[in-house]
């Protein structure tokens, strides 16, 4: 189990090197951690900083004492060591002493824990799942049939990523469906996995856990101002690790309970769209084009633009059994994956007419040329037998 307070003494001392070292770079270098926007990230940083100045007072105290008994007690200056061989009364001061100092960090360390774990009359509820390689939001209130829920993607341009293009000033850390929040209320977040170990880990609210396949981990925050707040999964994951960033909005309670009123009702009205969408008759070209979107946005990092592949971690569609033999069969790899390999489920993941599209895709881009139509109905068929 890991805390957000843990950091090494190494990084501590770099951190204090700083603040006398280079005061003109302050303002714009960081090496210590940030106080954050809530109670909790503000204690943390606190006992933080308590425990750097006791480290650096007792590197204080023993170098010091090192110093000294180099240059004012070597043998060059005629020195006699001292003969005795213990001391019962050094003994117990030097277990005493270092008992004290780790009951005085113990002391304020605990209250924290206590505090970060808390998890109680909390205002609202978030389930947080993790993904290779996004998060899912879901809002749990009371009515099963009203909770909204969205999947947060990676939104950085591909060609930077690829080096084709300036980087962004959010590079790796932008996405399509931030996660929102209201100020000056209790939230909660239940985190789970849906595949491997992530992290969820915001900084500014010194918040950081584990999100493991068949469990559930909780943390909770009240932010108090509003603002954008980043962060990433602090999990190794897998070969996008680094593509699965956090962003948090944090609203005016006002201006939260607009945005989330809004939402159910955009909710509303694309489940009706979907329907509209499922009973539209596709033609091959409307299918081709949703999905090629449908494949920039979840498969290109792997299977490439081209479809060649990463071999042998990323196998090749193009031209592959898959794309060019049955069409059961390849759905049944989206849908459900690949267990032991890096391929996800992609069921949970896309609705019935983006599943149907991205097949049509990669069906039709990379080496079928059979003419075969893969259309809403027959996902929404094959899901109903699974």
């Amino acid at each position: 189990m890991t805390f957000p307070f843990r950091h090494s003494l190494i990084g501590s001392a770099l951190a204090g090197a700083a603040l006398f070292a280079m005061p003109a770079a302050a303002s714009t270098v960081r090496w210590n951690m940030t106080p954050g926007v809530t109670e909790i990230s503000r204690a943390v940083y606190d006992l933080h900083m308590l425990i750097f100045w006791i480290c650096v007072a007792i590197g204080v105290v023993v170098f010091g004492a090192m110093l000294i008994s180099i240059v004012l007690h070597r043998k060059s200056r005629g020195v006699t060591p001292a003969t005795f061989h213990e001391s019962t009364k050094l003994e117990i001061v030097w277990t005493l002493i270092p008992l004290g100092i780790l009951i005085g960090m113990a002391v304020p360390a605990t209250n924290v824990l206590v505090q970060m774990y808390d998890t109680g009359g909390e205002d609202m509820v978030v389930e947080v799942r993790g993904y290779q390689w996004r998060w899912e939001y879901k809002y749990l209130d009371d009515d099963l049939n009203e909770r909204l829920s969205f999947f947060s993607n990676l939104s950085t341009p591909r060609d930077q990523i690829l080096g084709q293009a300036e980087k962004g000033e959010h590079y790796l850390l932008e996405v399509d469906n931030p996660l929102v929040i209201p100020i000056n209320r209790k939230v909660r977040f239940l985190l789970t996995s849906n595949d491997v170990i992530h992290a969820w880990w915001v900084p500014d609210f010194a918040l950081k856990r584990d999100a493991i396949p068949g469990f559930i981990n909780d943390i909770w925050t009240i932010v108090d101002e509003p603002g954008i707040y980043r962060g990433q999964c602090a999990e190794l994951c897998g070969i996008d690790h680094g593509f699965m960033p956090i962003v948090v909005h944090a609203l005016p309670e006002d201006e939260f309970d607009a945005w989330y009123a809004e939402q159910l009702e955009l909710a509303r009205a694309d489940g009706e769209r979907l329907e509209e969408e499922i009973a539209h008759e596709w033609s091959g070209e409307e299918l081709f084009a949703r999905g090629e979107g449908v494949y920039a946005t979840h498969c290109v990092g792997c299977h490439q633009a081209d479809g060649q592949g990463v071999p042998p971690a990323f196998p090749a569609l193009a031209g592959s059994a898959l794309v060019t033999g049955d069409l059961e069969a390849h759905m049944d790899v989206v849908y459900h994956g690949r267990p032991g390999t890096a391929m996800q489920a992609f069921g949970p993941v896309l609705d019935p007419v983006d599943m149907a599209s991205v097949i049509h895709f990669q069906r039709k881009a990379f080496g079928h040329a059979n003419g075969e139509l893969v259309e809403p109905i027959d996902v929404i068929r094959f899901a109903e037998t699974q």
